[in-house]
């Protein structure tokens, strides 16, 4: 074949790669407004199995992912912190110059925890080369051989102030899945990551929970308030449960505290009045406790009477 004609092919099918790259781009989900603010939790013992394969915590991975989503504020938690107290303590002890403006009640709360995990199948695949292209849409040159076949990765989310947990998602990503070359968000490359952009094992773990922290924004993207103070389930169990309290003995006696003390046909304040209570009235309980509220039997009526308003005869 003529060399330049050759020379031509080559450059247009590098070209065509290139731009195949640049259009599939390996992108994260982006929401339309901040739905809170944000801190990724740095593992407690370390991802000490994953640094045989030159890698450590993927959190500033995470942290960049969640930045260019737009779906949350991020606050530091990781090592940085470190620095970060350093600069509060060295404030705190007056070396800083007096309008520096650093002192208490100043850091912004996490609203959310993300919190991260990895499986990886350990065993050696051998070497790969070549382009492959796939559903992530990384496109690039493997380099060297792959020493695991699959990663699979986990996130949680869940809200600081009641530690209910609002979304979670499972990442996966395999060597027929993408190309473990060239990485990038939306054709930007990303820096500053060490082994998960420059190795094909990190590549590969990145690109499961690109895949992963994907599904968690489309999961929660069109929800106003992600914020839960409680469980509806929960409540009900609740309502419905007896209250941990200390035991009434059944035929304890029992007198109101005060007059006019409504005594219900149901543990509950909307439920039935039966009664109405004098000081002098002779209560007997029956050992039952629910919700705050004490089972008696009286001479004209049994029902539930408010715990905080009776005490033992002769108190």
């Amino acid at each position: 074949m003529n060399k330049t004609l050759y020379a031509l092919l080559l450059s247009g099918l590098t070209l065509s790669l290139a731009a195949r790259a640049d259009e599939a781009g390996s992108t994260v989900e982006r929401c339309p407004k901040k739905l809170g603010v944000l801190a990724v939790a740095e593992p407690q013992q370390g991802w000490n199995y994953l640094s045989q394969y030159g890698l450590g915590s993927p959190a500033a991975l995470l942290r960049m992912m969640v930045q260019q989503s737009g779906c949350f504020d991020v606050v530091e938690r990781g090592q940085a912190m470190q620095n970060i107290q350093q600069e509060r303590s060295l404030a705190a002890a007056g070396e800083m110059r007096q309008e520096s403006n650093i002192g208490k009640g100043q850091m912004q709360a996490a609203d959310f925890v993300m919190t991260p995990n990895v499986q990886i199948g350990a065993s050696s695949t051998g070497g790969l080369g070549g382009f492959l292209g796939g559903k992530l849409g990384v496109l690039g040159a493997i380099a060297g051989g792959l020493k695991f076949k699959e990663a699979s990765t986990s996130l949680l989310l869940a809200d600081v102030r009641s530690s209910i947990q609002v979304a979670g998602a499972e990442g996966k990503a395999s060597k027929t899945d993408f190309s473990i070359g060239g990485w990038g968000f939306g054709g930007g490359a990303v820096g500053g990551m060490g082994g998960y952009t420059s190795t094909p094992e990190g590549k590969l773990i990145a690109a499961s929970f690109l895949d992963n922290y994907n599904k968690i924004v489309l999961a929660i993207r069109d929800q106003d308030n992600l914020i839960r103070s409680a469980s509806a389930a929960g409540d009900a169990n609740a309502a419905g449960s007896t209250q941990a309290a200390a035991p009434i003995p059944a035929g304890q006696m029992l007198a109101a505290k005060i007059a006019n003390v409504k005594a219900y046909a149901a543990p509950s304040r909307d439920s039935k009045v039966v009664a109405t209570l004098n000081r002098s009235d002779e209560l007997v309980a029956t050992g039952e406790v629910k919700d705050g509220f004490v089972k008696v039997d009286a001479a004209q009526f049994s029902g539930w009477v408010q715990r905080t308003l009776v005490a033992p005869l002769g108190r």
